[in-house]
């Protein structure tokens, strides 16, 4: 039970990073009036954060590789927690892109972390559902974290938003102190990868940048959509992206009960079906109930996708596997940043549906991808270490 109650604490995690990182998305309006800025000063500490994210992973996981697991985790979630009380109390655009600029810092550690120290909690069968399950707090943010904060931030203030985020951070913090383990980074099963493979490591760091821009460029535009293609009123907006984030929800619920039996197998799925969402949604988008039942699908699969990547990256890590998943999240942040860009590139000249099908290629490019891993000679397959329950 101690294992399950931190394993819950981890998800509780990636839920406050996820709900923190989109929530100025929700408040831009208020932020905006508040502190005397244009909406795209906004939209700037999004970007902000995501670059910390880019640049931050894979040497501030370097710098704390020899400290244990429980501490440096908990050190991580107090950091969250100050970080974002002081972007509630910050009173210029300065000072708070400072406090999430930290924020993003923490994050960026805390994401590379929190793969293998799920996977430790339980023996090496269970590792990829593990994993999913911490993955799964990331898009319950987005369903419940990021919605109940926009609600909050527009009845009680930006940051009254913003505090409740650190309130919860706090509880999340003493719950992992509680009940993490306190094992050293370099101990255990997933602290290297089970079968090493530099080549199929590449490979999954190239499918992850390639799918997740696929994803974004899509998505950053789905109201614009379902509104100007799909003849949907700008109320239905958000019962829509309800729709998308539950069957998000039930994706990584679907690739949690497969991807420990065959993880490349998940990935080529999951990659297959996005890509043929975005088809189906640039050729069929016109039509409404096609379209809700297609962006549910896309979100489906991109959560189901996400959650594979945990579990594979404790497979073939060429190394420590702590470094693995920071590079893994550096691709994956690279891929939104990418993802939002060339949507807005071809937006202007070609119109919204331009950007399902700029999604649409990028995931069969990554789909193509990931077919080469058949051809790929099999990893050495190394012995596993027996894991506590």
């Amino acid at each position: 039970m101690r294992a399950v109650g931190a394993l819950v604490g981890l998800a509780g995690g990636t839920f406050l990073y996820t709900t923190a990182e989109a929530l100025p998305v929700g408040l831009m309006l208020p932020m905006a009036a508040d502190l005397g800025l244009s909406p795209s000063q906004v939209g700037t500490l999004v970007t902000a954060y995501g670059a910390v994210v880019v640049v931050g992973s894979i040497p501030l996981t370097a710098l704390a590789r020899r400290v244990p697991r429980r501490l440096l985790l908990s050190a991580l979630l107090a950091g969250f927690v100050v970080s974002v009380a002081a972007t509630a109390f910050a009173s210029s655009y300065a000072l708070v892109l400072a406090a999430r600029m930290a924020t993003a810092a923490t994050h960026a550690l805390f994401w590379a972390v929190v793969v293998p120290a799920a996977a430790e909690l339980f023996r090496p069968g269970l590792r990829g559902r593990a994993v999913a399950t911490v993955f799964a707090g990331g898009n319950v943010a987005l369903v419940v974290g990021v919605p109940a904060g926009t609600w909050l931030g527009e009845r009680a203030g930006w940051r009254a938003a913003q505090l409740a985020v650190a309130a919860l951070g706090a509880v999340v913090l003493l719950v992992v102190a509680a009940l993490l383990p306190s094992t050293r980074p370099d101990e255990g099963h997933a602290a290297r990868g089970s079968t090493p493979d530099t080549r199929r490591f590449w490979l999954l760091v190239g499918v992850a940048a390639l799918t997740t821009a696929g994803a974004i460029a899509a998505y950053t535009y789905v109201a614009l959509f379902v509104t100007d293609v799909s003849g949907f009123a700008a109320a239905s907006v958000g019962a829509i992206l309800l729709v998308r984030g539950i069957a998000s929800v039930l994706g990584i619920v679907a690739v949690g009960a497969v991807v420990d039996r065959d993880p490349w197998r998940a990935l080529v799925g999951t990659v297959a079906v996005q890509a043929a969402a975005l088809l189906g949604l640039y050729a069929l988008g016109g039509h409404p109930v096609a379209a809700v039942g297609l962006l549910a699908l896309a979100g489906f699969a991109f959560a189901a996708f996400t959650a594979s990547l945990g579990g594979l990256v404790l497979r073939v890590a060429p190394g420590r596997s702590d470094l693995a998943a920071a590079t893994l999240s550096a691709a994956v942040n690279v891929g939104i940043t990418a993802g939002a860009f060339l949507g807005g590139l071809v937006l202007p000249g070609h119109g919204v549906r331009s950007t399902v099908l700029i999604g649409a290629l990028l995931g069969l490019a990554a789909l193509a991808l990931a077919l080469t891993e058949r051809v790929l000679p099999a990893p050495h397959r190394l012995a596993r270490c027996a894991a506590p329950a």
